[in-house]
């Protein structure tokens, strides 16, 4: 059975986001405080809208835990969405009453956004598709769900995955490496990680992070959006999590496919990524110089990302996000009707960021780190963190020894027979 799967539930404008996570090891030492860091980490950033100062995001741990430890159960988190009180009749879950319904009727006649439904679909949203998909003829149907909104229940369930990979030693965490064009200088990247994490734009290059902010400021003043790239760092990964067996347990292809999951994310790169196909060979691969003395193999360059043939080498693995323009515009694009399928001359309008580059960044740390943490699980098994630190501790002791000289006509591959 896999371990660490997750789900989330919930729509943006609904009382609440929940996500239940299944498979975490009992025994791991967890709060709700230790949730609530990366959630705010997800609500800052130069660029954000105005909902970010309306919500307040704090994870109630509801079941899996007891007196501060997992128990190996389902962990079931719940956020409260305060924004809810302004749309309590429009996303209500039950039935609306016949004095409810005419109600909301009449607000829609004087003109209230919340109370419309929507047919004026949004370009490069899933209005369109989703509402045709599965027939629908309000698009709200469509946004409160596919709205980013719900990248908050995967940050909380995130959490749960950092705790238990840095109680491994592996840590993982990301910075924006360009917004609009402007891109970091790594020969100008002086801020440490905390110093990154505390700039408004989680940024570790502070002259490139000021022409990022002028980028974001210009698509401001015309009614526009930006976006840019995120890149994600783990160390302390060992060697040997994925496999080159099969494609469906490639790591490379997991992390790809968890990290394009993201709402607004429209590519991913692994090491140097496109890069290498504009290089010979000679220049790409990274040269292998030898094993220290205490097992850990070099590599005199990162440019894989930490990953061959789908499996960890050692490195830290870089992952890169390419982050589009948020579609929703604060002057709209032309569009069609979803109803009568003519053009009007703007699309819906809500609220809408203007950039979103350091908050999916932080969305992004998540998606790796559940990832990895079903990786390291399906590695080590164990249902208790003693038994898979201890497991992993064993294995990480066996791969740092030398293998045994191989002899021609030995098909055992350097293994012993058990039954020996």
């Amino acid at each position: 059975m896999e371990r660490f799967r997750f789900i989330t539930a919930g729509e943006s404008h609904g009382p609440m986001l929940g996500a239940v996570i299944e498979g975490v090891p009992a025994g791991l030492a967890l709060t709700e405080d230790d949730l609530a860091v990366d959630l705010a980490r997800r609500q800052r950033g130069y660029g954000r809208g105005a909902r970010q100062a309306i919500e307040q995001d704090r994870a109630k741990i509801l079941s899996g835990v007891r007196h501060g430890r997992t128990l190996g159960s389902p962990i079931l988190l719940e956020v409260a969405n305060r924004d809810w009180a302004n749309w309590t009749h429009v996303m209500q879950v039950g039935p609306l009453a016949e004095g409810e319904a005419d109600e909301l009727e009449a607000l829609a006649a004087d003109g209230n956004k919340r109370a419309m439904p929507i047919t004026a679909v949004r370009p490069g949203h899933a209005d369109l598709a989703g509402a045709l998909k599965y027939g629908f003829n309000d698009v709200r149907n469509v946004l409160e769900r596919s709205s980013a909104r719900e990248t908050t229940a995967r940050v909380a369930a995130g959490g749960i995955a950092r705790m238990f990979l840095r109680a491994l030693g592996i840590e993982v965490w990301s910075f924006t490496a360009e917004v609009g064009g402007v891109a970091v200088d790594p020969a100008r990247a002086t801020r440490t990680r905390d110093e990154a994490d505390a700039s408004p734009l989680r940024c570790p290059d502070p002259d490139a992070e000021t022409a990022m902010i002028a980028r974001i400021d210009e698509a401001r003043s015309a009614g526009d959006t930006v976006g840019g790239v995120f890149e994600v760092v783990v160390h302390g990964a060992p060697i040997g999590l994925g496999s080159y067996v099969h494609w469906d347990r490639r790591l490379d292809a997991a992390l790809a496919a968890a990290v394009m999951g993201i709402h607004i994310v429209k590519g991913v790169e692994i090491g140097l990524g496109f890069e290498q196909t504009r290089r010979f060979g000679s220049q790409v691969h990274d040269v292998i110089e030898g094993r220290r003395v205490d097992g850990t193999w070099i590599h005199r360059s990162n440019n894989a990302g930490g990953l061959t043939g789908g499996v960890t080498n050692g490195e830290p693995i870089v992952i890169r996000g390419a982050v589009k323009p948020i579609s929703t515009l604060a002057r709209p694009l032309p569009t069609a009707d979803l109803v009568t399928g003519e053009a009007v001359d703007k699309a819906h309008y809500e609220r809408s960021d203007i950039s979103v580059v350091p908050a999916a960044g932080v969305i992004a740390e998540s998606m790796v780190m559940l990832t990895l943490a079903a990786f390291v699980l399906q590695k080590t098994g164990g249902d208790s963190m003693v038994e898979v630190a201890d497991n992993l501790r064993r294995y990480r002791e066996r791969i740092a020894a030398a293998p045994v000289p191989p002899a021609a006509g030995d098909g055992s591959g350097g293994h012993a027979r058990l039954d020996a």
